[in-house]
C-alpha cells in the first residue's frame, strides 16, 4: 500500500485554516522535549501497544525527525491494521524547522 505523504508547506496550510487533522510524533520523548510541534507523542517504541489511540477517520500526520520511522510506523499500521488516513510528513520536524518555523531548534 502506498505512504501518502504531506509537506510542511501543505501542513502549515492546513493549520493556517484550522482544519481538523491529528498530529503523531513517534520520535524519543527526549527529542520531544528539546522540540516538538505541539502534537501528541507516541514514541515508535510504543506504537504497538498504542496504535489503538490514533484515530482511523479524519487526517492523520505521522512526523519525527526526517521522515524514515514515521514512514515505517504508517506502513505497519496500514499493513496490520487497516488504516488508510495517515499521512507522513516529508523530512519530518527537520524540514519544518528548516522552511517554516526557524525558532525551533534544528538538531
Amino acid at each position: 500500500m502506498e505512504i501518502k505523504e504531506i509537506s510542511v508547506r501543505e501542513l502549515k496550510e492546513l493549520q493556517d485554516k484550522s482544519e481538523n487533522c491529528c498530529l503523531i510524533d513517534v520520535r524519543n520523548p527526549s527529542e520531544f522535549e528539546y522540540c516538538n510541534l505541539d502534537g501528541k507523542l507516541i514514541p515508535m517504541s510504543e506504537i504497538t501497544e498504542r496504535f489503538e489511540e490514533i484515530a482511523k477517520e479524519g487526517k492523520v500526520i505521522i512526523h519525527c525527525h526526517h521522515g524514515g520511522r514515521s514512514k515505517k510506523v504508517i506502513a505497519w499500521m496500514q499493513d496490520q491494521h487497516g488504516y488508510t488516513n495517515l499521512y507522513n510528513l516529508t523530512g519530518g520536524i527537520h524540514a519544518w524547522s528548516t522552511h517554516i518555523d526557524t525558532s525551533i531548534d534544528i538538531y
